[in-house]
C-alpha cells in the first residue's frame, strides 16, 4: 500500500487532496497547525474506506527546529500503523497567506509567509527525504501569482516563485534515488484559505469568475485530482514541472 505525506491536510486543497488519495486506495498521514478536529474529520472521512489508514499530525511549518521530532514521529506511526520503515509520496501544501503593500510591510508579515511558503517547506522536504521510498514523488504547491501581479501580494507571489524554482533544483538532486518533483500552481482558487476570505468578501469572486476561460471559479477538487495524478506512475517520466491549474485564468 501506498503512503502520503500532505502538510496543511485539514483544508482546502490540502484536505481535498487527501480525500482523493484515499479514494484511490492510498494511506495518508496529514498535519495540521490550528485545527484539529477539521484534521479529524479528514481521518474518518478517509477511513470509511475500510482499505485505507489515515492519522493527524500537529506540525508548525515556521518552527523548522522541530522537524526531526515530528519526522520522528511519522517513523513510529509508519512502524505502528503499517509495518514500514519509508512512505511513497510527499505533497508540500501548507502555506499562508494574505495581501500586504509593501509600503506595510513588517518583519513579522515577511517572516510568516517566507518560513511557512519556502523555508519550511525546504527544511522539512530535507527531514522526510530521508526515509522517503526511492522511486517516491513529491509535488510542492505554488501559485500562478509568480507569473501574475496583483497588488499587496509581491511577497507572497515572489516566495511562491522562489518554491517554483526550487521545484527544478530539487528535482535534479533526487533524480538519483528516482524521485520525481513537481508542483502545481493553483489559479484563483474557492477554498477557505485566508481564513474564508473568499466567503466574506463574495465581491471578490465575480471579476475572478470573469477572468478564467471556462468563466468559472477553481476549486479544492480541481487541484486535487491533478496532484493525485502527478504523484501516481501516470506521471513517471515527468520531473521538475510546475503546471498552473487555473481554468485559464487571465489567458
Amino acid at each position: 500500500m501506498k503512503i502520503a505525506i500532505i502538510t496543511g491536510g485539514s483544508n482546502g486543497i490540502g484536505r481535498a487532496t487527501a480525500l482523493e488519495l484515499g479514494k484511490r486506495g492510498i494511506s495518508v498521514i496529514l498535519t495540521y497547525h490550528n485545527y484539529k478536529d477539521r484534521a479529524e474529520e479528514v481521518v474518518r472521512e478517509i477511513e470509511k474506506n475500510k482499505d485505507v489508514r489515515a492519522i493527524a499530525l500537529k506540525l508548525d511549518l515556521t518552527q523548522a527546529e522541530s522537524f526531526e521530532a515530528f519526522a520522528n514521529d511519522v517513523k513510529e506511526e509508519l512502524k505502528s500503523i503499517w509495518k514500514r520503515t519509508t512512505y511513497d509520496y510527499l505533497v508540500n501544501n501548507g502555506g499562508v497567506g494574505g495581501p500586504c503593500p509593501i509600503d506595510e510591510m513588517s518583519h513579522e508579515y515577511f517572516d510568516r509567509i517566507m518560513n511557512t511558503n519556502y523555508k519550511g517547506p525546504i527544511f522539512l522536504t530535507k527531514v522526510l527525504t530521508s526515509f522517503m521510498e526511492d522511486g517516491g514523488s513529491i509535488v510542492n504547491t505554488t501559485s500562478s501569482s509568480k507569473n501574475q501581479t496583483f497588488s499587496g501580494y509581491s511577497v507572497y507571489g515572489s516566495l511562491k516563485a522562489a518554491l517554483s524554482v526550487w521545484t527544478r533544483y530539487a528535482a535534479k538532486e533526487f533524480a538519483p534515488r528516482k524521485i520525481r518533483v513537481n508542483a502545481v500552481s493553483p489559479g484563483p482558487t474557492h477554498t477557505n484559505f485566508g481564513d474564508g476570505a473568499m466567503d466574506k468578501y463574495p465581491e471578490f469572486l465575480k471579476p475572478l469568475i470573469e477572468q478564467t476561460a471556462f468563466n468559472r471559479m477553481g476549486t479544492a477538487e480541481d487541484l486535487s485530482k491533478v496532484i493525485a495524478n502527478f504523484l501516481s506512475d501516470d506521471f513517471g517520466w515527468v520531473t521538475a514541472q510546475d503546471i498552473e491549474v487555473s481554468g485559464g485564468h487571465l489567458l
